[in-house]
């Protein structure tokens, strides 16, 4: 065991929990109506624990067991045969399952975004313990434990290249996302502006600095690595940014907070599967087009096609971990074949796990509110609580 790794892993693990509860959390909640914020308060706090016992019970050892090169099996179910002794690497093991357990948390807690407002709780619920069990963690396993994707894999010597999820996290969750909102269909009111701006630019400050975590600590050691993850990201989350508040600048007229604030997300996971394989340079190149991309995709999917993915998980999340996947092969860290391959592979995946448990699932459970817990807000007809006088 190296002190200095676990110290850095324990700090980056309180990092990526931190995404998601507060940061995620207040990102989405001032996105939407007022009467709608502790229902997506409730859906990321109700997940986060969900997907930790899960992962506890199941996922780790699906991800990260000794199976095949599908499955990791179920070998390591609830840690078995791991103790604060058992290493992985220069880690303890255990260390390494709660850092790879904020991941889990955060993965489809990112799905929220695309159905908030009209989506029953306990669909919510039942779907994001499935599909992280039968859709995260075997992709988990593909890519980053020693799977079909990895080295030595289907791609021969030097499989795909994903340093911390634009395959695993991103494009899985963008779509996923994409799917449940066309089956949910749009919501009845979609011109209500977010009612608390503030809130989605703490929220977003609160994913950057989360972001240091979860690309920075997946370089797994204390070392140069992890510090040139920290920077590339910090790069790419900065340029986007600004190119993002540009180009609407150029095309609106006006410059908005929350705009700028989404341009930070695009970049951030544009670099996110780059940022173990790229410099500070190739970081600015990708976090400029990440601004203008996902901005472009955001018009895309509402305007041109209609689906209302609420909080735009697909064109900012799933576009731009694609976009990062490709990009390291652009720079010549990976091979096209292992980067476009794996990403095909894994979107197809997605998709036929998603729309067979969609569909299972909403036999079991209602998918969508009625009408009337739609237009009073889910918050006092679902939970039973409201955070504000409801005005708007």
């Amino acid at each position: 065991m190296d002190g200095a790794d676990t110290a850095w892993i324990i700090v980056a693990t309180a990092l990526v929990l931190f995404m998601t509860l507060p940061g995620l959390a207040l990102f989405y909640g001032g996105l939407v109506r007022a009467r709608n914020v502790l229902s997506v308060f409730m859906q990321c706090y109700a997940i986060a624990c969900l997907m930790s016992v899960l992962w506890f019970a199941f996922g780790y050892s699906i991800a990260f067991g000794d199976g095949g090169a599908y499955w990791g099996g179920l070998g390591k179910s609830f840690l078995s045969g791991i103790t604060a002794d058992t290493l992985s690497g220069t880690l303890p093991e255990v260390l390494f399952f709660a850092f790879q357990m904020t991941f889990a948390i955060i993965t489809p807690a990112l799905i929220v975004g695309a159905y908030v407002e009209r989506i029953g709780f306990g669909f919510v619920l039942l779907f994001s313990g499935l599909w992280m069990l039968l859709c995260y963690a075997p992709v988990t396993h593909w890519v980053w434990g020693g799977g079909f994707l990895a080295d030595d894999g289907i791609f021969g010597a030097t499989g795909v290249r994903d340093f911390a999820g634009g395959i695993v996290v991103h494009e899985t969750a963008g779509l996923a996302a994409l799917i449940i909102a066309i089956f949910l269909g749009p919501r009845k009111n979609r011109t209500t502006p977010p009612h608390n701006p503030g809130f989605v630019m703490i929220g977003a400050a609160m994913l950057w600095v989360g972001w240091f975590g979860f690309n920075g600590g997946s370089q797994l050691a204390a070392d140069g690595g992890a510090a040139m993850a920290l920077t590339v990201t910090h790069i790419s989350a900065a340029t986007a940014s600004l190119s993002w508040a540009l180009w609407e600048r150029i095309k609106f007229g006006k410059a908005s907070l929350v705009g700028m604030v989404t341009g930070t997300i695009a970049g951030l996971a544009s670099i996110t599967p780059a940022s173990g394989f790229v410099g500070p340079t190739a970081a600015l190149i990708i976090g400029a087009i990440a601004g203008i991309l996902c901005q472009e995709a955001v018009t895309l999917i509402r305007e041109r096609f209609k689906i209302d993915d609420t909080l735009d998980v697909f064109a900012v999340h799933g576009v731009g971990g694609i976009f990062g996947t490709i990009m390291i092969a652009a720079f010549g860290a990976a091979s096209w074949a292992a980067q476009l391959g794996s990403l095909v592979i894994v979107g197809v995946f997605t998709c036929v796990v998603t729309v067979v448990l969609v569909k299972l699932i909403a036999l079991i459970t209602p998918m969508r509110v009625d009408l009337e817990t739609e237009t009073n807000g889910l918050d006092l007809e679902v939970h039973g609580e409201r955070a504000y006088d409801m005005t708007s």
